[in-house]
């Protein structure tokens, strides 16, 4: 079995994996408390990959729960699905981060962290063959971002060899609820560009638009955007918990969509996603899918595509389907529009095939891209950190829990370089075919006129 142990740090973190166990339990046909009550030997063949089976055929989840005030874990024994995971991996401070990176990373979070190690290695130790880990976690508040990160270093030290994969939920500029944001999200980044392997940007903002536009709900609630979340979450691992035509794990995934070590922020995204009244009026098939998936208004990540080119791309098939239909969709979406992809990676986009479609649905396609564009989250991020940090504002917040304003500027620095990573990829190529024959006329005419 190819385990992965799963991490929900923050109230953020842990209220959409809370959504995630919710999804996966229901396609695996456990219920509530772990107790298989499915309809298909399929559904217990890979359930390795996510649960321990206990005493009394009770799957548990290999999931951590962190946080550094009790309110989250309260309310996540009392719901629904409460009694599914193991008392002792929920692990929790009293005083909470209050909104600071420092605290999270420095102080409070420093406490709690060892304890929580000790979880890992007690989940990682009881693995056959321990595949990576997977982390929830927000960067806009002070658990998530703060503890989040100093979790991931830890993890890193112990197994360096191991996948650590982070759902990240980025800061937006029209969902903002903390006004430090900009800070805590910038000394997080700093950290996630050293120590992750596959970071899925998402944010509110763009599941907002998603709610809005495309499934007509006028007031969304977070349990609406939690749910698309965790429909990604469990796309991404769809072939290594069900079996497929195409398998894909996260090794595999890293591979395939990481071309330099710090460019590897993805955006997600899924299909199909339509109005709950208009379903019956759309067919499914693999070129409406193949369509819906690359479309901007399905992206969770708030900065569109088509202002930046595709490094790489992987898509996720869930469904009875042929495979060569896939890929020659896949094919067609690349020639059509072979402006958006980068021309000096060849067959930039991987694709994986999974036979169980998610339930309640014939089939369903992940995305997950590397884009250029991903940079514009990046600069209004670092945009808004250089206002404040220019005026040294809220610094006295983090200063007093031991921080050095080094750090801040080094951070800076870090984000403005991956920027300008994003940007020359995109700058080399955007030089059309005319514009590179007039610049070697030109590079002619000098050379003739310096022979004579």
């Amino acid at each position: 079995m190819r385990e992965i142990v799963h991490l929900q740090i923050g109230q953020c973190g842990n209220q959409i994996g809370s959504k995630f166990w919710e999804v996966i339990s229901d396609e695996h046909g456990l219920n509530a408390t772990g107790i298989y009550e499915g309809d298909s030997h399929l559904q217990l063949d890979r359930v390795n990959v996510y649960f321990n089976e206990a005493h009394g055929g009770k799957y548990v989840p290999r999931a951590l729960l962190v946080d550094l005030e009790p309110g989250t874990m309260d309310s996540i024994r009392g719901s629904r699905i409460g009694a599914l995971f193991r008392p002792d991996n929920f692990i929790h401070g009293n005083s909470g981060a209050g909104n600071n990176w420092a605290k999270g990373h420095y102080t409070e979070g420093a406490e709690l962290v060892e304890q929580v190690i000790d979880r890992v290695r007690h989940e990682s130790e009881s693995c056959d063959c321990l595949q990576g880990f997977q982390l929830v976690h927000s960067l806009g508040g002070g658990t998530g971002s703060g503890m989040g990160t100093l979790i991931i270093n830890k993890i890193r030290e112990e197994y360096p060899d191991r996948i650590m994969n982070s759902f990240s939920i980025m800061p937006s500029p029209k969902v903002s609820d903390t006004v430090v944001e900009p800070y805590n999200a910038t000394l997080s980044v700093h950290q996630l560009l050293e120590n992750t392997d596959e970071t899925y940007c998402i944010d509110n903002e763009a599941l907002y638009d998603i709610c809005f536009r495309t499934l007509k709900l006028t007031t969304p609630t977070y349990g609406d955007l939690n749910h698309l979340v965790s429909m990604t979450m469990s796309g991404v691992t769809t072939s290594l918990r069900f079996p497929g035509q195409l398998n894909a794990d996260l090794r595999k995934l890293a591979v395939n969509m990481v071309p330099f070590p710090r460019l590897h922020f993805f955006m997600p995204g899924f299909a199909p996603l339509t109005a709950r009244g208009s379903q019956q009026y759309r067919a499914l098939s693999v070129p409406e899918l193949t369509q819906q998936m690359f479309d901007a208004r399905n992206m969770m990540t708030a900065c569109d595509p088509r202002r930046g080119r595709y490094l790489t791309v992987a898509g996720v098939f869930r469904g009875r389907m042929s495979t060569k239909e896939v890929d020659e969709q896949m094919l067609l979406i690349q020639q059509k529009n072979s402006n958006y992809f980068v021309d000096w990676i060849p067959h930039n986009v991987k694709v994986a095939v999974c036979d169980i479609p998610p339930r309640g649905l014939k089939m369903a396609s992940t995305f997950i891209g590397n884009n250029t564009a991903i940079q514009e989250i990046f600069r209004r991020v670092g945009e808004q950190f250089s206002l404040m940090f220019r005026r040294k504002a809220f610094l006295h917040w983090y200063t007093g829990e031991g921080m050095d304003e080094m750090e801040f500027t080094e951070a800076e620095s870090n984000l403005n370089d991956l920027v300008s990573e994003y940007q020359q990829p995109t700058v080399i190529i955007t030089l059309e075919q005319n514009e590179i024959v007039a610049i070697s006329n030109i590079f002619i005419l000098f050379l003739f006129s310096f022979i004579i």
